[in-house]
């Protein structure tokens, strides 16, 4: 007889008690229930509706200078455990925001690390980075001793497993001696600080546990802490670290060095179980998740494994005997079995749905209950915010012992189900739909929990250009999506000879990615399309669609079939590198990718003349060889003779920028001068000599402009400075100033995803990908006079992938939406305009998109 489906509640509602997110699940009928579902919102905006992104400069520089992680993967020639390291701790912070809590500050890390080290044989601690701040990352192993030999060993069989699953699936040395390892991440989000002192405190008690259990324990599993994942913002007492990046976000992009050094982590370390520690939802959240679930998944083991480890963790925490009337906590939520939708696992960007892909087949996102960031940090006295800290961290720390227990107890099970995992990968096996019948144990399993996809038989990037019909695209942007996927722990083969598959031919040098290796779901995660899911669920918790194949400015081609037996291939480590000078002539640089933008603004910072041709791209005279050749070193671009002189000449452009966090990092990468403003900038008295341009997307708002600051703008773009806007903020600049005569219309502001797109070339968009991003979309109607289209919404439904509906009324959907200008461009007067619907900077993400936003600042700017 089968197992009964509880019916799910229809409803996410929050209610406030204690200071904390309340999750109340309300049944169909309730008579409290609203009828229409709501969204939930789990990430509002990390400046604030009013403020811009003004993250200092030395930050993204550390980001962007990509040094990897120390090498944390092989043990081999490392010696054995424990490594005791010395840390040198960081100056006394008083400013630090954990103070006021009781918890651990910062700086307080490092002393109890060094004294932990000291107490026995177990605790060894390791940098595995730096933050964006410049803070150390600290990774503690706890784990009984081992000799060099032993430690090599235990790196052996955790390479056969990922490398030789068949094998290791029937090697009784790793049933029988493989050490479980379990990964805990901490304080990801800076301001949900609870789960570094919770690791410290079990770290200790691991450390002098006398026990039988505890050594049995350390002696059959490795336990990794990430003390502080987020250092920065543990200080500053933010979500993001000192880029203003949600790290929690970025795990598909790995834009910031402390989600490198996580995904080196993840890598090396090739953990089974996997917690990652936030705040604050009340009761305690922990996942598994609700619909929809990533299609890339063995979705049948991990939910199998994670449901079970949920269990666990709820019993601890509800064990702890806290209640609602003595403490303000309710009882734990389990997401997939008491909600319907809203906390979903579709995307690969946070932490515990991108460890899956490593082998990872229980993995958790824990929401510790009691509310102490934000307005509650400020309007709560002290001794009430560290009686919901004390809790928290009780909380926290019986979630991480019941998982430990969790994975010590079904450690032989786990590590089958890992090697299951590569397994399939490797031979190419299909996914097993989940269900009552497949995963045994798991209640109320529907068909709304059933995605799966369909594999191709490898991803070829073609050399110069692809054969499937996408066009030429940049060399530097295939070589850049090859290091991003070999980082990713992803297989990358180069042809060594020109090739025909799945109908096609392709040059020498193309790049393969055979889609039957351990880890192609995130192969697959990284390259495919995507799926348009708006039918499937009513709201999403994040971003529904990415592409890295069809928005990274790299050609890649899905072969579907085909025999690889006849592609002589060599397996990469690194791209190979493009930079390349033509030897005689004048010289182009197209400037289809941000690397290529980045080149041309290095160069005219060196006051090297570049001219702008007709289709965007840049010009450079034959004696600029010298320059050119030192920057297509640097930058890894290809420079190619031309007959073209060019026409008007490029300059310098100096951006005033009232932006997001990410779209600030990512015109620091592509090497603009760029100082932050916003209204509050501006109202303070703004040098307008400062600037060439204005970029507005968000924290500038005219209406709130005083009147020296308003007539300061006006006079800025009356003498010929430029303006870009991006969304419904920019859209409102230009109208408030009078600027393009244009009516932008706002689509649903829940929508995002890849979308279909067709570009008009020329200055802004030529060699612009056939693909782009939205996130709350918008197009721009009654367009006046002078107004170019630069770019349009694809016919039909131009969504290709992620989650765009209509609103009630059945307007702002992607019917509305096709056809229309997406990107337009002008010129009022002396100020030149471009305005973008599209979302072509988001988090650092869409790279071949960047391209459009640096060539409309140059084109407005000179």
């Amino acid at each position: 007889m089968g197992i009964s489906r509880p019916s799910r509640p229809v409803l996410l509602t929050t209610a406030a008690t204690a200071g904390a997110l309340v999750l109340t699940a309300l049944a169909p009928g309730s008579a409290t229930a609203d009828p229409t579902p709501r969204p939930a919102v789990r990430e509002g905006s990390p400046l604030g509706a009013d403020r811009a992104a003004e993250a200092p400069e030395g930050a993204a520089e550390r980001a962007l200078e990509g040094t990897p992680a120390p090498h944390l993967g092989s043990d081999k020639g490392r010696g054995g455990y424990p490594r005791e390291r010395k840390l040198t701790a960081p100056p006394e912070n008083p400013a630090d925001k954990s103070i006021k809590l009781g918890l651990t500050p910062y700086h307080g890390i490092a002393p109890k690390l060094n004294a932990l080290q000291r107490v026995g044989d177990r605790v060894s601690v390791e940098i595995a980075g730096r933050s964006a701040g410049g803070h150390q990352l600290y990774l503690v192993t706890v784990t009984a001793p081992e000799s060099a030999r032993e430690t090599a060993r235990q790196e052996r069989m955790r390479e056969r497993i990922e490398d030789f699953p068949a094998a290791a699936a029937e090697d009784k040395t790793i049933k029988s001696s493989y050490k479980t390892p379990v990964f805990i991440n901490n304080n990801i989000h800076g301001n949900e600080w609870e789960g570094t002192d919770a690791a410290l405190k079990l770290i200790e008690r691991l450390a002098k546990a006398k026990d039988g259990k505890s050594r049995s324990l350390l002696a059959h599993n490795r336990l990794y802490f990430n003390i502080t994942a987020n250092p920065d913002g543990r200080i500053a007492g933010t979500r993001a670290n000192a880029n203003g990046f949600d790290l929690n976000r970025d795990f598909i992009t790995a834009s910031q060095p402390e989600t490198r050094a996580v995904r080196q982590i993840a890598v090396a370390k090739q953990p089974a179980v996997m917690l990652d520690l936030h705040g604050y939802v009340n009761g305690t959240l922990i996942e598994p998740t609700t619909p929809p679930h990533g299609e890339n998944y063995e979705y049948d083991l991990f939910l199998k494994n994670s449901y079970a480890n949920a269990l666990d963790m709820e019993a601890a925490v509800n064990g702890l005997g806290y209640t609602e009337e003595k403490d303000g906590v309710l009882p734990a939520v389990i997401p997939f079995r008491d909600q319907e939708e809203g906390w979903d696992d579709w995307p690969p960007i946070f932490t515990p749905q991108y460890m899956p892909f490593h082998g990872a087949v229980a993995t958790h996102t824990i929401e510790f209950p009691m509310q102490v960031n934000n307005a509650e940090y400020d309007k709560q006295p002290v001794p009430e915010l560290r009686r919901r800290a004390a809790v928290n961290v009780d909380i926290a720390g019986a979630a991480m012992r019941a998982a430990i227990d969790f994975a010590d107890s079904r450690r032989a099970s786990l590590i089958a189900d890992q090697i299951e995992v590569f397994r399939r990968g490797a031979t190419g096996a299909e996914q097993v739909p989940v269900s009552e019948e497949t995963v045994p144990g798991v209640p109320g399993i529907g068909p709304e929990d059933v995605y799966t996809t369909e594999f191709p038989r490898a991803y070829v990037i073609p050399a110069g250009g692809s054969a499937g019909g996408r066009g030429q695209r940049s060399a530097t942007a295939a070589a850049r999506l090859v290091d991003h996927l070999v980082a990713n722990d992803v297989r990358v083969e180069r042809a060594r000879h020109g090739f025909r598959l799945g109908g096609r031919t392709y040059p020498k040098g193309s790049y393969v990615v055979d889609m039957h290796q351990p880890k192609r779901g995130l192969a697959n995660v990284m390259l495919a399309d995507g799926r348009d899911i708006s039918d499937k669920v009513s709201t999403m918790y994040d971003i529904s669609g990415w592409s890295l194949g069809r928005l990274w400015g790299a050609s890649v081609d899905a072969v579907k079939s085909g025999d690889l037996d006849g592609v002589h291939t060599r397996e990469v480590r690194a791209a190979a590198r493009v930079g390349y000078v033509a030897p005689r002539g004048n010289l182009r640089l197209r400037l289809d990718d941000p690397r290529e933008v980045a080149a041309l603004n290095s160069l005219l910072e060196q006051g090297v003349s570049v001219r702008r041709d007709r289709d965007g791209s840049a010009v450079l005279p034959s004696p600029a060889r010298r320059a050119a050749t030192a920057v297509a070193k640097k930058y890894d671009v290809a420079f190619d003779a031309t007959k073209a002189e060019g026409g008007a000449a490029l300059h310098r452009t100096r951006v005033a920028a009232a932006v997001t966090p990410g779209e600030l990092f990512a015109l620091r990468e592509m090497g603009f001068d760029v100082v932050p403003v916003s209204t509050a900038v501006l109202n303070s008295g703004f040098d307008w000599k400062r600037a060439d341009v204005l970029f507005v997307s968000a924290g500038l708002d005219h209406d709130k402009l005083n009147q020296a600051a308003r007539t300061g703008l006006g006079r800025f773009l009356a003498g010929g400075g430029g303006l870009v806007g991006r969304g419904a903020a920019g859209a409102a600049l230009n109208a408030d100033a009078g600027l393009l005569a244009v009516k932008a219309v706002e689509g649903n502001g829940d929508a995002n995803g890849v979308v279909r797109v067709a570009n008009a070339g020329g200055t802004v968009t030529g060699g612009a990908p056939d693909h782009s991003f939205v996130y709350s979309p918008s197009w721009f109607t009654d367009l006046g006079p002078g107004v170019r289209v630069e770019q349009k919404y694809g016919s039909g439904n131009p969504l290709v992938s992620g989650h765009w509906r209509a609103l009630e009324d059945g307007t702002g959907g992607p019917a509305d939406a096709a056809g229309r200008a997406a990107v337009v461009s002008g010129r009022d007067g002396a100020s030149e305009v471009v305005l973008f619907g599209t979302e072509p900077l988001f988090r650092d993400h869409p790279k071949g998109v960047f391209p459009q936003v640096g060539r409309a600042l140059l084109s407005v700017g000179g």
